[in-house]
């Protein structure tokens, strides 16, 4: 008998858990009208290295956004990660991460601004609950060049900040949607199978984050069962042989074997204009983003108020 090595994890299959009524009340908050905003912002060639200057006054706008809303904010390393810290984080966190560059000459609105857009919806609605919740948002640099970004911040910064990070959730491309049949392809070599119409919104994980995982998917379905949502779980310890899963900042964090879910509409395996001039606010379905914002934002605060 051949055992799996990896599972396919359906939302609609959980019963989700009771609804916090402030909580429902706070993601209806968040509107579609601000994250196009917030994407429209962001969309420009912004790579470290060939766009520099746009690539810093990011950084800064960032920086100014977070802490405009209560955060103490820095800039961390070499790569200047964008790190905001709620007051209340003390000896454990809860982390959302998203990195805010792009490939070199392109505006990046799916890969990565729809992403950043739901790390800033997230901040703003979590920062209705400061200082008391533990949450700590990172805007991370140099994914495109290797996840420089985000290994730095896990292997020099994380030992020596004074907090752990208990779960953490890492936000690639989060904003392209599609109903059309054929529009979801699925990664060469994963031995899987997803619909095929590109219209939910994937989760990823490793056994460290099997639990995080269905704390996700049932916070998904208890604040927003409209939007599709499936979860890959690879199990014992198997991703090092796929390497296609190593392609985002949450790669740093299963290989310090912190519990950490990807959040991701796919990338090329849905979206055509990933990694090209074409990819621009417009071809985003801002419906979707808000939806996976709000889920996100759901299973962030159930964390950070039960710690």
């Amino acid at each position: 008998m051949l055992w799996p090595i990896m599972l396919i994890r359906n939302a609609s299959r959980y019963k989700g858990y009771p609804a916090s009524e402030e909580i429902r009340a706070l993601l209806e908050t968040l509107q579609p009208w601000e994250f196009r905003q917030w994407v429209e912002k962001i969309s420009v060639s912004r790579h470290f290295q060939v766009n520099p200057d746009s690539n810093e006054q990011t950084a800064y706008w960032l920086a100014q956004t977070l802490k405009s809303w209560g955060y103490d904010v820095k800039f961390q390393g070499r790569y200047r990660n964008v790190v905001a810290t709620s007051p209340g984080v003390g000896k454990q966190a809860v982390l959302v991460g998203a990195h805010y560059d792009s490939v070199p000459m392109t505006p990046g609105a799916d890969d990565n601004g729809s992403a950043v857009a739901a790390m800033l919806g997230c901040a703003k609605a979590c920062a209705q609950f400061l200082p008391r919740i533990p949450v700590v948002f990172v805007a991370f640099n140099c994914e495109e060049d290797g996840l420089l970004g985000s290994s730095d911040w896990v292997h020099s910064f994380l030992p020596a900040c004074g907090y752990e990070i208990i779960s953490s959730h890492i936000l690639e491309m989060v904003g392209y949607a599609s109903s059309e049949p054929g529009s979801q392809k699925i990664p060469p070599g994963l031995p899987i199978k997803l619909p095929d119409r590109g219209d939910f919104i994937g989760l990823l994980t490793n056994r460290s984050g099997a639990a995080l995982m269905a704390d996700s998917l049932n916070g998904l379905r208890t604040y927003c069962p409209q939007l599709p949502a499936y979860g890959l779980e690879v199990l014992i310890g198997l991703e090092r042989f796929f390497p296609v899963l190593h392609r985002s900042d949450h790669s740093p964090f299963w290989k310090s074997r912190i519990p950490c879910v990807m959040w991701t509409d796919t990338s090329e395996f849905r979206n055509p204009h990933y990694h090209g001039e074409s990819d621009l606010p417009h071809t985003l379905n801002y419906e979707f983003l808000t939806n996976v914002c709000r889920a996100l934002t759901a299973v962030v605060l159930r964390s950070a108020t039960t710690m």
